[in-house]
C-alpha cells in the first residue's frame, strides 16, 4: 500500500518534494535517513504501483522521481515508459540494487536521467542534485530555443514588412519622377528648342544646343533611375524584364550572358516575378562588383509547381565566410527576399568554379477548369 512518510525539519531551503517508486518500506525508511544524514530537507511520498506513480505526477509539485528497478508486476523501465510523455515530469534516478550494466544502460539510453545503486547511498545526494540541474538545463535550452524560433519569426515578418514598404516606395517614387520631374523636364526641352529655334544671336542659340544635350542627359539619367525603381517592362512579363536586364548587363560590361527562359509568359503572380527580377538585379550587379568572370548562365524554368531562376559565373567565386561577414547585406537580402514569397535561397560554388545562385518559388497549381461551376 502507499504511505506517505514524515517531512524532515525545516530548513531555509525549500524541501526537496521526491516521489518514490519502491515496494518496500524499509528501502523507503534507509533513502529518508540517507537524506537526513547528508542535511538534505526532503518531503517523500512512497507509490508502489504505476497508477498511483501517474497520479502523482499529474497532480504535479515533485522535483525529482527515485525509482527501484524491479517492483511487483513491471520495472522501472515499464514507469518510465508510462509516464515519460506526461507534462511536466520531473527528473527520473533509478535507484536499485544490482541491476547489471546493460540494463543500467538501456535505462539511460530510454531517458531515465541517472542510476544509482542501494549500496551507494551516500552519494544520493549529489546524484538528484546533478539530475535537477540537467533537467534545468534542457528546460533553460528549450526555452532559449523557443524564444530564439520566436525571434526569427518576428525578424522574418518585419524583414517582409521592409522588403514591401521598400517595393511600395520605390513604386511611389518612380511614379513622381515620371508624372512630375519627366513632366518638367520635356517641358523645359520644348522651351529650349523654341529659344534655339527664334533665337538671332548665336552664342545664345550655342547656350540653348548645349543646355538642350545636359538636358537630354537628365532626361534619360531620370528614366534609367525610374526604370531601376519599378521597371514598367515588368507589366510585359518575368522572361522580358530578365532579357531587359541581360541586354544592359553586357552593354555596361561586355561579359556576355547566355539565356535560357520560356519563349511564352510565365503565369505568376507580381509578387513572385518582382522577387525573381530583383534577384536577378542584384546577382548581375554582385557579378560586376566581385565575380571578375568571362561569362554568365542564367536559368528560368517553371515547370512541376516550381519557378527556378540560377545565375551562374565562372569568375573567382565565393569565399567560404562569404555569407556569414556582418556587411553581407546583400545576400540576407536576397534570402529574405525568397522568404516573402514563401521561396528560398541556395548559393553555392560549383566544382568548376564561380558562383551559383538558385532561386525557388513553389507555385500554386492553377484552378481547373469549370471548378467554380461545378461547386454546390
Amino acid at each position: 500500500m502507499p504511505d506517505a512518510s514524515d517531512a524532515s525539519p525545516p530548513a531555509a531551503a525549500a524541501p526537496l518534494r521526491i516521489l518514490h517508486l519502491e515496494d518496500s518500506p524499509a528501502d523507503h525508511a534507509l533513502v529518508r535517513l540517507a537524506l537526513k544524514q547528508a542535511g538534505v530537507a526532503a518531503q517523500m511520498q512512497r507509490v508502489e504501483s504505476l497508477e498511483a506513480l501517474r497520479d502523482g505526477l499529474t497532480a504535479g509539485g515533485f522535483d525529482v522521481v527515485l525509482a527501484d528497478y524491479r517492483l511487483p508486476g513491471f520495472t522501472a523501465l515499464d514507469a518510465w515508459e508510462a509516464c515519460r510523455r506526461l507534462p511536466g515530469v520531473p527528473p527520473f534516478v533509478l535507484l536499485s540494487g544490482a541491476i547489471g550494466e546493460a540494463a543500467a544502460v538501456e535505462a539511460i539510453r530510454s531517458g531515465i536521467n541517472d542510476y544509482l545503486l542501494k549500496d551507494d547511498m551516500a552519494k544520493l545526494p549529489h546524484v538528484i542534485g546533478r539530475a535537477i540541474e540537467v533537467r534545468q538545463a534542457q528546460h533553460e535550452r528549450k526555452r532559449a530555443a523557443r524564444e530564439l524560433a520566436a525571434s526569427e519569426r518576428r525578424l522574418a515578418e518585419l524583414a517582409e514588412h521592409l522588403q514591401v514598404s521598400i517595393e511600395e516606395e520605390r513604386a511611389a517614387i518612380a511614379r513622381e519622377i515620371h508624372d512630375d520631374i519627366g513632366g518638367a523636364l520635356t517641358a523645359v526641352k520644348f522651351d529650349l528648342a523654341w529659344i534655339g529655334r527664334h533665337a538671332d544671336d548665336p552664342e545664345m542659340q550655342g547656350h540653348a544646343q548645349a543646355a538642350t544635350e545636359m538636358l537630354r542627359h537628365a532626361i534619360g539619367a531620370s528614366q534609367r533611375i525610374m526604370m531601376n525603381l519599378r521597371p514598367p517592362i515588368l507589366d510585359q512579363g518575368l522572361t522580358a524584364a530578365i532579357q531587359w536586364l541581360v541586354e544592359n548587363f553586357e552593354r555596361r560590361t561586355g561579359t556576355p550572358v547566355h539565356l535560357h527562359a520560356p519563349l511564352g509568359r510565365l503565369a505568376l503572380t507580381p509578387e513572385v516575378e518582382l522577387v525573381a527580377f530583383r534577384t536577378t538585379q542584384e546577382a548581375l550587379t554582385n557579378i560586376t562588383k566581385y565575380a571578375r568572370c568571362t561569362e554568365v548562365t542564367i536559368d528560368l524554368s517553371g515547370t512541376g509547381g516550381l519557378l527556378t531562376l540560377e545565375i551562374a559565373d565562372n569568375g573567382r567565386g565565393l569565399p567560404p565566410d562569404a555569407r556569414d561577414k556582418p556587411q553581407a547585406f546583400g545576400l540576407r537580402g536576397l534570402q529574405a527576399r525568397a522568404q516573402t514569397v514563401g521561396g528560398w535561397l541556395d548559393i553555392s560554388v560549383p566544382p568548376g568554379g564561380g558562383t551559383s545562385i538558385v532561386l525557388s518559388i513553389p507555385l500554386e497549381p492553377p484552378a481547373e477548369p469549370g471548378a467554380e461551376s461545378e461547386a454546390p
